[in-house]
């Protein structure tokens, strides 16, 4: 039979070829799932082996003897460090974001065994994630209008006879922190000794950013995110002033 002028006839397909088609189609696939299944424990690993610093606590190891007396002002010395921890998620794994800074201030005030007085400033725009500055939690705490926390005893601690010569102790405090241009009551526990000439005061405040109006903090986008709640921690090292 004669077919019309111009006319193609379509010539039948191999019996193979459909076959490898849907073979070829498959393999895509699994790669695709493989890259995502890479990709995921990629994120993952990066999470948990990044390295995150410890709590900040009392130094290691058995405090020398204290020498001098106790009552007077004391003054926030080299060693003293601040910063905040904040849980991180990513594809379901978990680990820390910290900050911490040097750029710590202040005094306290010991009087016939009580600590009466307490005023300790932290710069946050010196605050550093991982050794480096972060432009994003700059603009989640404000340091461009209020560059500075500040916290204020506001109730006199009673002190363990103890703490005189030399035994760690543990109380509480309350006082008012100041944040973000906010300011709220806090109240938390604090570790305490006399090593040699020095106090070393240690301790954390959790912090819920709502209360301070703190934007959230920088996360994964899309994979993840920062949680809406953390703490504050510091070690003081004090001398006599």
């Amino acid at each position: 039979m004669a077919h019309r002028t111009g006319q193609k006839t379509v010539p039948p397909q191999a019996p193979g070829h459909a076959s490898r088609k849907r073979h070829w189609g498959r393999w895509v696939a699994a790669g695709v799932v493989g890259l995502v299944v890479l990709l995921v424990l990629a994120i993952g690993l990066f999470i948990k082996l990044q390295p995150t610093p410890a709590p900040l606590a009392l130094p290691g190891g058995a405090a020398s003897a204290p020498t001098g007396r106790l009552d007077g002002t004391w003054d926030v010395a080299a060693g003293s460090l601040a910063g905040f921890r904040v849980r991180q998620t990513a594809l379901g794994f978990s680990n820390d974001t910290v900050g911490r800074t040097s750029a710590v201030t202040g005094a306290l005030v010991m009087s016939g065994g009580r600590l009466t007085s307490a005023a300790i400033r932290v710069d946050l725009t010196a605050v550093k994630v991982g050794g480096k500055t972060q432009q994003q939690l700059a603009k989640s705490l404000g340091t461009a209008r209020y560059p500075e926390a500040t916290f204020t005893l506001t109730s006199p601690v009673t002190l363990s006879p103890a703490f005189a010569s030399g035994a760690t102790i543990r109380v509480t405090a309350t006082g008012l922190l100041e944040l973000n241009g906010a300011s709220r009551q806090v109240t938390f526990n604090v570790s305490g000794r006399r090593a040699g000439t020095t106090l070393q005061v240690a301790g954390s405040i959790p912090i819920n950013f709502s209360a301070w109006d703190i934007k959230g903090l920088p996360g994964y986008g899309f994979l993840g995110s920062l949680a809406n709640h953390g703490v504050a921690e510091f070690l003081l090292i004090l001398h006599r002033g």
